[in-house]
């Protein structure tokens, strides 16, 4: 099978899982207006359809390019989309919050909606990339960026939820619930970046001979560490926990936007390619 053959079929697979998102969010969003939980519940399960295609759609790009399809704007976008499904849907399975998936799908949407304004184009690795890190480095930071977003979602959720009304409220955890919810997926996040920054500093010394150059998303990846690291550290030792910490939580999910998506429109460097 030819590469154009597998670019077309994952780019049916591809539309079919940003519209089944797009199909979770509006019956997330009756839900939230017909204050029916059966929507709910089938929106989750549309969620896991449409992630179910969706990874069918990333293996589809991997074999067609011959490589893991994690190397340039529209492959890591598509896989930020698919960690943060991930990871939204295990949190909202896990502790039964079907008001997560309202929150998060819109986000979900967002970023696959941005995946799909880039360019499809399979090109060839250029050398710094022709790596085994490369597997290790972009996977934990996907895996990283889907936990920040959960816990995102989960501070917006803590500083609106006074005014969600009572249907809602009885959907949400306790104050103290979802805060140790967010506190959880914070770490599970904070984590996973670690790996993401020390995979990265060793490729980097493979590729360029050097394990930090100070590039502008070195940089931007390490301010955002250092704003997690101080929401651990603050909660430890400080008790940071309530309004604070999902204000924390969603500071650092903007950084980790700005950081993938900023950082390359305002601040190329070596790191532009994604």
């Amino acid at each position: 099978m030819s590469s154009q053959s597998f670019s077309g079929i994952e780019n049916v697979l591809f539309t079919c899982a940003m519209l089944c998102y797009f199909l979770a969010m509006v019956l997330y969003f009756i839900f939230i207006a017909a204050k029916k939980e059966k929507f709910a519940r089938i929106a989750f399960f549309v969620q896991a359809g449409g992630f179910a295609v969706h990874t069918v759609a990333l293996v589809v790009r991997g074999i067609g390019a011959g490589r893991l399809p994690m190397t340039n704007q529209y492959e890591f976008a598509t896989s930020f989309a698919w960690g943060l499904s991930l990871v939204s849907l295990i949190f909202v399975w896990k502790y039964k919050f079907q008001v997560l998936g309202a929150f998060s799908t819109p986000v979900i949407f967002l970023i696959i909606g941005y995946a799909a304004m880039q360019s499809r184009d399979v090109l060839e690795l250029m050398p710094a990339l022709r790596s085994n890190w490369l597997g290790f480095h972009v996977s934990t930071a996907i895996i990283a960026y889907g936990a920040f977003g959960v816990s995102f979602a989960l501070g917006i959720i803590y500083l609106l939820r006074d005014r969600l009304g009572s249907f809602l409220d009885a959907h949400i955890p306790s104050s103290a619930r979802l805060d140790q919810i967010a506190y959880r997926s914070v770490s599970l996040g904070l984590l996973f970046l670690t790996f993401t920054i020390v995979t990265g500093a060793i490729w980097a010394e493979r590729a360029w001979g050097s394990y930090w150059s100070w590039d502008p998303k070195e940089t931007w990846s390490l301010i955002t560490w250092i704003i997690y690291m101080l929401y651990l550290h603050m909660r430890m030792r400080r008790g940071l926990k309530g309004r604070a910490a999902a204000i924390f939580a969603i500071i650092g999910f903007i950084c980790v936007l700005f950081t993938y998506i900023g950082v390359n429109t305002f601040l190329p460097g070596i790191h532009s390619y994604a």
